[in-house]
């Protein structure tokens, strides 16, 4: 049985910015905002930035999808990208700390912000849990690909404090084990938004389960199912319920759990639309998705 839900990554930066920076008043009136980012919480803070009269500048790798420059440059943010040659995801984070001391601009940094956990904790995870207990269930493991590290951490500290028994595991790309090795073996992977290059600040491995490694060729072939249902899913949700699959193999008879984080309308230009994708085989998955419902 699988139980999945959408996450809005609106709510990692209205947490970060409002509930935070605001009321601790880290953040001042007209003051510039910079961050890091390879998309859906860049998205987010761009279109935040602009309700809340903030100019945003966001430092990107530059090997990400055409269609997130656009989105983001429609709502007025302004792009900074970074090759690999420049220092890639590590070189987007050190200049724009270098960026935000030399301007006085505000740095969110997302990737060691303990409210991005929190938005994660305080919201996404109570919505599951409540989704789940509508049926009489409760969930046994949660999974999902890491990026921030926010969302598997803010899981894992609300089940904690709840006194909720679900294991939570970290998910990565098995051709980019960033975890696995310690950060020490980063690779091309397809599946963008996870595995950037390091493990964030956020990430308490120690705290988690087991890691799971998917395929991003499988990860893009049953994000392309999924799409074909009617619902509109990236890359990394297809990485999500291909690693909730596995955990299901292996624990058949427990509620599996885990998140699609965004939709496939940044994914357009990418393998996600192109037809060969689907002749990846999925058979070694004894598994057929043949319906889905809102809770």
């Amino acid at each position: 049985m699988k139980h999945l839900i959408l996450v809005d990554p609106s709510k990692i930066e209205w947490h970060i910015i409002y509930e935070h920076a605001y009321k601790s008043e880290l953040l001042k009136p007209e003051q510039s905002v910079i961050e890091v980012t390879s998309g859906n919480t860049g998205i987010a803070i761009a279109a935040l930035g602009k309700f809340l009269d903030h100019e945003v500048t966001l430092v990107m790798p530059d090997w990400l999808s055409k269609e997130r420059y656009l989105i983001i440059e429609l709502i007025g943010a302004n792009i900074i990208k970074i090759s690999k040659e420049e220092g890639g995801f590590i070189g987007s984070l050190e200049l724009a700390k270098k960026i935000a001391m030399k301007k006085n601009m505000y740095y969110p940094d997302q990737f060691s912000n303990e409210y991005n956990k929190k938005a994660h904790e305080k919201t996404t995870a109570p919505e599951l849990v409540m989704q789940l207990k509508k049926l009489g269930l409760k969930p046994d493991r949660f999974v999902a690909g890491v990026g921030t590290g926010g969302t598997v951490m803010g899981f894992h500290d609300f089940f904690e404090k709840e006194g909720i028994d679900c294991k939570c595991h970290p998910l990565e790309p098995a051709n980019s084990p960033v975890l696995s090795s310690g950060g020490k073996h980063i690779g091309s992977h397809r599946i963008q938004g996870i595995s950037d290059e390091f493990i964030p600040a956020l990430v308490k491995l120690d705290k988690l389960n087991n890691i799971i490694s998917v395929d991003d060729s499988e990860s893009i072939a049953l994000a392309r199912q999924i799409n074909k249902m009617g619902l509109s899913v990236g890359i990394s949700s297809g990485a999500n319920l291909l690693g909730a699959l596995q955990l299901l193999i292996k624990y058949p008879d427990e509620i599996i759990t885990t998140v699609f984080s965004d939709s496939s309308f940044k994914y357009l230009s990418t393998d996600l639309c192109k037809k060969a994708s689907d002749s990846v085989s999925l058979a070694h998955y004894p598994f057929k998705i043949i319906d889905y419902k809102a809770y």
